[in-house]
């Protein structure tokens, strides 16, 4: 029997984005038999850690909680987490000697962007490095189309949807660099999906005569939680009557918290905090609504998709595709005006979203987890 091909992965951590929830979905639905696979964790942190198959190996750097604040007790331990850190990646001959234990790797991946450095960096020559896109860059801070260019430093850039495509091949200098570019849409479980949504509600009241619109994601400024909520007290004060759902934790998390409070919409808006099922609660909202700034391609709109919600997006990078064009859902324009005219639709005019429904009915998904995941293992296998 061959050996196997031995595989180092990079990530952040495991902790509750959209990316580490897709890292894990594929990790899960990989062959044993054909891979040695090590996952590098900058911190070994997070709620997908569970999940990662016992046969995967999970290395890390720093272990504990992350820390987001800046309190007194907390910046020694942080300043040393972040100074560790700062080494390996200027001297990454010490982690490949140390931690990675001097291993030949056949292949280098970087599971997010910001892992592009630390892959490129490696000491290993010979390895086959490729980079999964989740975000469309252009609307990143600092990724100027210089900083963006530096990943045809990969042999392979796995891109997660059309408009990242677009601007990846824009930057392309010649058709060898095109070449390197690869499209596939996360791999999403759609069984695990339904079967989750059948279970209780908890700590939630949902009130059938009062719609609810429900948003998920990690609380960061892109997912625009901020917008929603000046939106959501705007339609309180012209008479619609209605209820906000956040379900998710991240470093905003305060902040929007504060914000709800300021707002004096306590009593209309919930902030739930990160739960690994979010499912009952978008099975028993009304609406699912996308807020965000911008976006790679949102896998929390197939979850929706799947559960046959009412939607209504921001036009942000992969809403189109996924919404086949306006047909599954309302696609608002991306500013708090949009959001507040898509919402006020929903509400004064719901027999509207009666189309969407019809259309999701006989709806089936064309990107189904088993594609994906052949898709990466074929990509994988030609190394």
């Amino acid at each position: 029997m061959p050996d196997k091909k031995k595989i180092l992965i990079r990530i952040g951590s495991l902790r509750h984005g959209g990316a580490e929830k897709v890292l894990v979905t594929f990790l899960k639905n990989l062959p044993k038999d054909k891979y040695e696979i090590d996952v590098l964790l900058n911190l070994y942190s997070g709620k997908y850690l569970a999940e990662v198959p016992s046969w995967i190996n999970i290395l890390y750097l720093n272990k504990g909680e992350m820390i987001t604040t800046n309190r007194l007790q907390d910046l020694s331990k942080k300043a040393g987490r972040v100074l560790f850190q700062k080494i390996l990646k200027r001297f990454p001959v010490l982690l490949y000697k140390g931690k990675l234990n001097n291993k030949k790797y056949d292949i280098e991946f970087a599971a997010i962007h910001g892992m592009r450095d630390e892959i490129l960096g490696s000491p290993l020559k010979s390895s086959k490095k490729i980079v999964w896109i989740h975000n469309d860059l252009s609307q990143v801070k600092n990724y100027t189309d210089e900083e963006i260019r530096k990943f045809f430093g990969f042999d392979v850039i796995m891109v997660i949807s059309e408009k990242i495509e677009k601007l990846f091949k824009g930057l392309a200098k010649n058709d060898a660099e095109k070449q390197k570019i690869v499209r596939i849409y996360n791999p999403v479980d759609t069984d695990e999906i339904l079967t989750k949504a059948e279970k209780p509600v908890i700590n939630y009241q949902f009130t059938e005569k009062i719609p609810t619109f429900i948003s998920v994601g990690t609380v960061f400024p892109q997912k625009g939680f901020d917008r929603l909520l000046k939106v959501h007290k705007k339609l309180l004060d012209e008479g619609c009557k209605h209820k906000i759902l956040i379900v998710g934790d991240g470093y905003d998390f305060e902040n929007i918290k504060t914000l709800k409070k300021e707002l004096g919409v306590d009593e209309t808006a919930t902030m739930l905090g990160f739960t690994d099922n979010p499912y009952p609660y978008f099975k028993n909202a009304d609406f699912y609504i996308l807020s965000s700034r911008y976006e790679g391609f949102p896998t929390v709109l197939f979850e929706a998709i799947t559960l046959k919600k009412k939607i209504i997006a921001t036009e942000v990078s992969g809403v189109q595709e996924m919404l086949n064009y306006g047909e599954l859902g309302f696609i608002t324009e991306n500013s708090e005006e949009g959001l507040y005219l898509g919402m006020k639709k929903a509400m004064t005019d719901p027999e509207s979203f009666s189309e969407y429904t019809e259309n999701l009915k006989n709806y089936t998904m064309p990107f189904t987890l088993k594609n994906s995941v052949e898709k990466i293992i074929s990509i994988l296998d030609t190394f």
